[in-house]
């Protein structure tokens, strides 16, 4: 039995009859970890020796009779924008190169208070600003299902480490398709709560209106097991949504008999891979097998959506960043004789070529003269989209698109053009800007054996609806048994 190829569910149920304990499961991901991460380079830092004296201690606890979590002992992944306590919390950032977080996230806290394991802090492009994971100051994370290729981002390092089973789950962010893309080129679940389910408190802020932490994960019933876990009301952060306790796992019916999905027609159109459209054809096609009702329609304002997410993005980017100049936050440099000099070479140095791009960006159209004519038309675009969004949520219970319009891209393709980089994000970043819920689960492969993700997005605090959705199709195609990447078959 390969530890690492179970899901967290089956880990789960094998704890609970003592079939294994913590100690082997944490050792059988240290030593994939040896054996993998030179390969696929998923980490930036790995807690190993922390990991197993931790699952050592747990299983005491078990032995002991004491009451646990029954999650208690299982490993996670946390991409490295989350504020882990004693650890480095790096962003993939120069800037951030050795800051040790003092605090916890509250999803961090969260996972600490069900005893789930940290196994490391997971790799991201710099300051989640990228699709690829190719911007990263430390090193470029590869895809498991062929190394010459990337494995999407930002949340590439948290993708890839699930798929490599260097991780058996792990937790990413999404600012604009930053768990749904990479999931997708990584063959692997990835889920983007309702914006303010989950809380941002201990989140490096890239766009504060747009960012939420979600789970990246082997199956869609462990993406409800580890929402469970990090969804909730958190009075640190103002935005998050006081609402009552769900069990999402509770919404996995296996049932899609008289589901409402509608297409809209704009997601097929010129730019989408022709074997990634068939593939999307064949799962629209499944759906109508298993009972559901599919219609197309058209989503009028979804191409406005691209402009409008850049816009904003780079604006709450730019005042966020603000902080990391050399003397309040973050690296400051050795070259200096004044304190303007102080500033520019801080931040020069600090900052890698994508995030300098999109600070000027964010800049210039918050600046005097062209706020009126970007920031605040963006604002207004924005919600335009959101009142499309609704229009559609009052015919239909779920909405289905490709995730990304091709699949993984070989490394170096698009890191030297920003705007072909820019549009691996269409298909995602109107569900940011909308702050609807949206799931990616894989619907088959393309002639290179390279995975095809399926978008399906909810109405506002909805999860259950996509959750179902997604898990129904999952039963039905069994993607898990057909495919997986070579390194995971040995």
């Amino acid at each position: 039995m390969d530890i690492t190829n179970l899901t967290v569910h089956e880990l789960q149920e094998k704890l609970e009859k003592k079939e294994l304990t913590s100690e082997e499961i944490v050792q059988a991901y240290i030593d994939r970890i040896n054996d993998k991460e030179k390969d696929v380079k998923a980490f930036v830092t790995t807690l190993c020796d922390e990991a197993l004296k931790e699952a050592k201690e747990i299983d005491e606890k078990r032995k002991k009779g004491e009451k646990l979590s029954s999650l208690a002992g299982i490993p996670i992944g946390i991409k490295d924008n989350m504020c882990t306590k004693g650890a480095k919390t790096t962003c993939s950032s120069r800037m951030l190169e050795n800051f040790v977080a003092p605090y916890n996230a509250t999803v961090v806290e969260k996972l600490n208070e069900e005893n789930v394991i940290d196994l490391g802090k997971l790799n991201m492009d710099e300051f989640a600003m990228g699709a690829s994971t190719e911007y990263s100051y430390f090193k470029k994370t590869c895809n498991p299902w062929n190394l010459r290729t990337v494995p999407g981002g930002s949340s590439g390092g948290s993708a890839a480490a699930v798929a490599a089973n260097l991780v058996p789950w792990a937790l990413g962010s999404d600012t604009g398709g930053s768990i749904r893309q990479p999931s997708s080129f990584c063959g692997v679940v990835g889920l983007k709560p309702t914006y303010g389910l989950v809380s941002r408190y201990g989140l490096v802020a890239f766009a504060s209106s747009l960012d939420q932490i979600g789970p990246i994960t082997k199956d869609v019933r462990d993406s409800a097991i580890l929402l469970n876990i990090i969804a909730g009301h958190d009075e640190r952060d103002t935005t998050s949504y006081n609402m009552p306790k769900k069990d999402y796992t509770k919404a996995l019916k296996n049932d899609v008999k008289g589901l409402k999905i509608g297409i809209p027609k704009e997601y097929f159109g010129e730019g989408i891979n022709e074997e990634v459209k068939a593939k999307l054809e064949e799962a629209i096609e499944t759906y109508k097998k298993l009972g559901a009702e599919v219609e197309e329609f058209s989503l009028d304002i979804a191409q406005y959506a691209l402009a409008t997410y850049y816009i904003i993005a780079c604006a709450e980017a730019s005042s966020n960043l603000g902080r990391f100049d050399g003397i309040r936050y973050g690296y400051r440099t050795e070259n200096y004789t004044n304190l303007k000099e102080l500033y520019k070479n801080s931040r020069s140095e600090g900052f890698g070529p994508e995030v300098k791009r999109r600070i000027i960006l964010g800049t210039y159209v918050l600046s005097s003269g062209y706020y009126d004519a970007y920031y605040k038309k963006a604002q207004q675009v924005r919600t335009l989209v959101k009142k499309e969004f609704d229009k559609a949520f009052e015919k239909y219970d779920v909405l289905l698109t490709p995730t990304s319009p091709t699949v993984a891209f070989e490394m170096g393709t698009r890191s030297e053009n920003p705007l072909e980089m820019y549009l691996a994000d269409i298909c995602t970043v109107s569900v940011n800007i909308a702050g609807l819920p949206g799931i990616s689960i894989p619907c088959g492969v393309n002639g290179d054996n390279m995975p095809i993700g399926m978008q399906l997005i909810g109405n506002k605090f909805e999860e259950e609806k996509i959750l179902n959705a997604a898990y129904t199709f999952e039963q039905e195609y069994k993607f898990r048994e057909k495919y997986q990447p070579e390194m995971c078959k040995e």
